[in-house]
């Protein structure tokens, strides 16, 4: 019985043992800046400071750029070089830390071109450093330089571009390279890397607006990184513990961006809350995109459900944003705070704010793309055709040896055999040229496939810019109209903003589709009524509307004229054509097109128009647009006086 007894009491005493294991970690070193300053030479300093995880606990970053400045100036007044680079690498680091990554790439820029002279781990730590900071300026062919060199130093095997993939906006791209590469890698039991790697699938399918597909992928991965900072049998340093905290802190905040996104703004609130609190926990003195990115998420929700003081305490915190569209982000919630409270003023400062940064961004970003992309693929290829040529090579060698050997036996066989063994030989080299043939075509097929792609992806950005543009414009047509008193100028504003979305519409279409060239018609009509039934709020909604375009497809340059004239026509029937709200109001729609030759009708059973409308055609500002609009058709417009109605018809190739 006593026996029985201890047994259980070392059970126990094992099993709060393994509880303690999990709470909060006390800081490894809060006397970290001490110990460097006492360290007895360069290198010990050197190995502490990139050793010590939360280096910034008891001394800001500002500290300990004080003191590492002190020992650069002693290098220099004494001539170490050796000990020079190493300060200056410290020094390039804290200045990543705290988000100066102008600063900190210009430090390590010195000390660049005298690599040669470090050791390996040292150059590695250099090299690292230098790809992390050109991929927080987005000088992304910089960033493959920097790659080349790990593998020219045998740091690396090969050069891998999922990241700048996803950075240049191929997020589907980034995530089939990152699949490829990595899933292979990882072992069953590895529970931090299945985080990870599924924290990184999630990442690039958010960023690709698969909302509940990356929800689910963030979900495994939160599963993985609890199961490892539970594991109480696998013993675990302070820095591995910290290092998985903090991913856990990043994963709950990507979790509560997917309920942001997906409108369930009360569930995203706690997980973006925690997200930021575990993050800066484990993240002391350092800058943070993630935090960034959260609180901006945070201050979103908040002001989606007009909590808006909160909502403005997240935006005035003091957030060190290096990324532009986190700016940009930053003001657009600004400006729509500034409209929830009818400061029109300060709405129309964080517009243009946003138009200024947009039309920089405009002037260098395509072009900047393009040549990032081209120089990233361009090694790519050359990359591929080198595992190609190495592959055949080792084929050849192979065909070499057997067929060596082959010759060898040769000798024993019957001299009738020899005949055959030549045709077989021919045979086996027809096969390898074929071979040959094939991969030559499959890589002009991969590298034709990828400059496909990237001119949709470009396209796909244009309209999608043109479309922002063209809302920005309706915005400013909007402030315009509040600021109006005269009936006639807000009735001529509001219908030069309904012609703008009507193009807005067609470019909004384009860059949703899969075919570039050209728009369904059934779908874009239906939009664009809705859009016009939102702007007259009562007349429109009692009016049967039919529409007859199915299958009709057009190309932008057709699209966008017939747009326009059935934004007029619409808008003009919802205006007077039905002056009684009756709900027997009918429009008839009708589009078909047959080979090169098409047809348009557009009829309703309203009042008809007025015995002077001849008169007034030569006037209205609206019928001489159609009619230069069906002159852009090659075509005439035809008006018809019916018994009920009126009906305006053409013909267009």
């Amino acid at each position: 019985m006593a026996k029985k007894l201890s047994i259980f009491f070392i059970f126990l005493l094992v099993m709060v043992s393994s509880m303690g294991y999990t709470q909060d970690l006390e800081p490894i070193d809060n006397d970290a800046l001490v110990k460097f300053e006492e360290a007895g030479s360069v290198s010990d300093r050197f190995s502490l400071f990139f050793e010590t995880v939360n280096r910034y606990n008891t001394h800001s970053a500002y500290d300990w750029l004080d003191a590492v400045d002190r020992y650069i100036k002693n290098s220099e007044m004494g001539g170490d070089s050796l000990a020079l680079k190493k300060y200056r690498l410290i020094k390039s680091q804290i200045y990543y830390d705290i988000g100066d990554y102008d600063k900190s790439i210009a430090e390590a820029t010195k000390i660049y071109s005298e690599k040669h002279k470090l050791d390996i781990s040292t150059t590695e730590l250099l090299l690292n450093l230098m790809d992390a900071n050109y991929s927080r300026l987005e000088l992304y062919d910089k960033q493959v330089e920097i790659r080349k060199q790990k593998r020219e130093l045998g740091l690396k095997d090969k050069i891998s571009f999922y990241d700048i993939y996803s950075n240049l906006g191929l997020h589907r791209q980034a995530m089939k390279e990152y699949i490829y590469e990595k899933k292979n890698t990882i072992e069953e039991n590895d529970y931090y890397g299945w985080a990870d790697y599924h924290n990184s699938i999630g990442k690039y399918l958010l960023l690709d607006k698969s909302t509940s597909t990356a929800l689910s992928n963030f979900s495994k991965a939160n599963g993985f990184i609890n199961v490892y900072l539970n594991d109480m049998v696998t013993v675990k340093t302070e820095s591995e513990i910290i290092r998985a905290n903090m991913l856990k802190g990043i994963i709950e905040g990507n979790i509560g961006k997917c309920y942001a996104q997906m409108g369930q703004f009360e569930k995203a609130i706690p997980y973006l809350e925690t997200s930021i609190a575990t993050i800066e926990e484990n993240n002391i003195g350092r800058t943070s995109d993630d935090v960034n990115e959260n609180v901006l998420v945070l201050a979103e929700c908040h002001l989606r459900m007009d909590r808006l003081k909160v909502a403005k305490e997240y935006l005035d915190l003091d957030l060190e944003l290096s990324k532009t569209q986190q700016i940009i982000k930053k003001n657009r919630l600004f400006a729509a705070y500034y409209d929830r409270q009818g400061n029109y003023e300060r709405l129309a400062e964080y517009l243009k704010r946003n138009m200024r940064i947009q039309d920089s961004l405009e002037a260098n970003e395509s072009a900047i793309k393009r040549q990032q992309l081209a120089s990233i693929i361009s090694e790519e290829i050359v990359e591929d055709s080198r595992r190609k040529i190495n592959q055949q090579n080792l084929e050849m060698e192979q065909k070499k040896s057997e067929i060596a050997a082959m010759d060898e036996r040769s000798n024993l066989i019957f001299i009738s055999l020899i005949f055959t063994l030549l045709g077989f030989a021919g045979l086996v080299f027809a096969y390898l040229k074929s071979i040959k043939n094939q991969r030559l075509i499959a890589e002009q097929k991969h590298i034709i496939e990828n400059a496909l792609v990237e001119k949709d992806s470009l396209l796909k950005e244009i309209h999608h810019r043109v479309k922002n543009n063209l809302q920005m414009v309706s915005s400013l047509l909007s402030l315009q109209t509040k600021n109006t008193r005269s009936k006639a100028a807000i009735e001529a504003l509001e219908e030069g903003k309904s012609r703008v979305k009507a193009m807005a519409l067609i470019h909004q279409k384009l860059y949703q589709n899969d075919d570039l060239s050209v728009i369904e018609m059934q779908g874009y009509i239906e939009s664009l009524i809705n859009s016009v039934q939102s702007v007259f709020k009562k007349g429109g909604h009692n009016i049967n509307i039919t529409i007859d375009a199915e299958g009709v497809e057009l190309d932008i340059d057709r699209a966008i004229p017939f747009g326009l004239i059935l934004n007029e026509l619409v808008s003009n029937s919802f205006k007077y054509a039905f002056p009684d709200d009756s709900e027997n109001g009918k429009i008839y729609i009708h589009l078909r097109k047959n080979g090169e030759q098409g047809y348009f009708e557009y009829t309703d059973n309203g009042v008809g128009l007025p015995e002077d409308s001849e008169d007034r055609a030569n006037s209205s500002m609206g019928i001489r647009l159609m009619n230069r609009l069906v002159n852009q058709l090659q075509s005439t417009l035809n008006i018809d006086k019916t018994t009920e109605g009126v009906r305006f018809w053409f013909n267009f190739k």
